[in-house]
């Protein structure tokens, strides 16, 4: 079963809401995701750089504006989703905050603040009831893997985590969707690839992402990891309120244009049967069971994009741990690992009466 839209309301109360980022692919997935789950929404406010400022965006049959964003945007605003990138969100956050408003912030800028709440709401929903202002959205890759990670924690134990990750360039945004096309027919045409923004647009060395793999996500850090594996890493933990819990991981770009896949194996503290562990994940929220190998039934990237759910397939047991076990997962990384979390969590806020600071 995929996951529930809408929220049920006790009163008929609605919200003035601001979408910072508002153009961008994340953005445009919060406006669409607001629209399908008929979030109550008394304005809407879209923001962005002065450099997107002027755009105009379509959100109920009705024409928006995108303003450029400043402390001043945020006066009145209920409600503020961000998705700009982390410097935004270390600018104006704190300023929707001091005006009153409730900032749900899809970047790594907040994340691992320990007064600043880190939420999947299948997995750790109240997390966020005492906020100081800000909830953090985790990683995309951590969202899927995590949910799907706490009913076994829960009913079975966990020891271990490994996670091999293969992602899709959306993850890094409209401009390595538009570099991966490119790529794509220059290759098909027998024309040099030109490359100029992955694995990490910054840095001083660009790979083709077309018909390749870039064992390379976010720049590396001193430990050989890179930033991309050491968020799955803490981030984990944080959400799992588990320290001890062993995870490592290995996070590959792939030339996909939507949802993240991972291979992950889990240690769990008790020897089960692949059966028990499909009828737990089968009965948990936001969680699809996709494993039936007479048919060859196992999630894909692209059956799940434009589906909120987290889709989990090929579980199996190790043949060499008893307690051991693989599985795979799959999610769309602009909708469950992005926008749709954020909704979520907004509507957490509401059904809860969390919006108080």
């Amino acid at each position: 079963m995929l996951a529930k839209e809408g929220i049920s309301m006790s009163n008929n109360k609605k919200y003035n809401v601001a979408v910072m980022g508002a153009t961008g692919a994340v953005g445009q997935k919060m406006l669409e995701t607001l629209e399908k789950k008929d979030f109550p929404i008394e304005s809407l406010k879209l923001l962005s750089s002065s450099r997107s400022a002027g755009t105009t965006l379509k959100f109920k049959d009705e024409i928006y504006t995108v303003e450029e964003a400043t402390p001043e945007s945020f006066e009145n605003v209920d409600i503020a989703l961000f998705s700009a990138g982390g410097g935004v969100s270390k600018l104006f956050a704190p300023e929707a905050v001091k005006r009153g408003a409730v900032v749900v912030d899809n970047t790594s800028a907040f994340r691992m603040d320990e007064h600043v709440p880190l939420v999947v709401p299948e997995v750790n929903e109240s997390d966020m009831a005492d906020h100081q202002g800000i909830i953090a959205n985790p990683n995309c890759s951590t969202i899927q893997m995590v949910a799907a990670l706490k009913p076994l924690k829960d009913q079975f134990g966990l020891n271990r985590v490994i996670v091999s990750t293969y992602q899709a360039v959306s993850g890094a945004g409209t401009e390595a969707i538009d570099e991966l096309k490119s790529q794509a027919q220059s290759f098909l045409d027998g024309e040099e690839m030109h490359a100029e923004l992955l694995p990490v647009k910054d840095e001083a060395k660009h790979y083709p992402i077309a018909f390749n793999a870039l064992p390379q996500i976010d720049v590396f850090t001193e430990n050989g990891y890179t930033f991309e594996e050491m968020k799955m890493i803490n981030e984990t933990k944080k959400i799992l309120h588990d320290d001890q819990v062993a995870v490592a991981a290995t996070c590959v770009r792939l030339p996909i244009f939507t949802s993240h896949a991972e291979s992950v194996y889990v240690e769990l503290d008790q020897d089960v049967s692949v059966d028990q562990i499909k009828a737990l994940l089968a009965e948990s929220p936001g969680v699809t069971v996709k494993d039936n190998l007479d048919t060859q039934d196992y999630p894909t990237p692209l059956d799940a994009a434009g589906l909120p759910d987290v889709f989990v397939g090929r579980i199996r047991k190790d043949l060499d741990n008893e307690k051991g076990y693989h599985m795979w997962i799959v999610s769309d990384n602009l909708l469950k690992g992005a926008a749709w979390n954020s909704v979520q969590i907004a509507e957490s806020l509401v059904k809860n009466n969390w919006l108080t600071k």
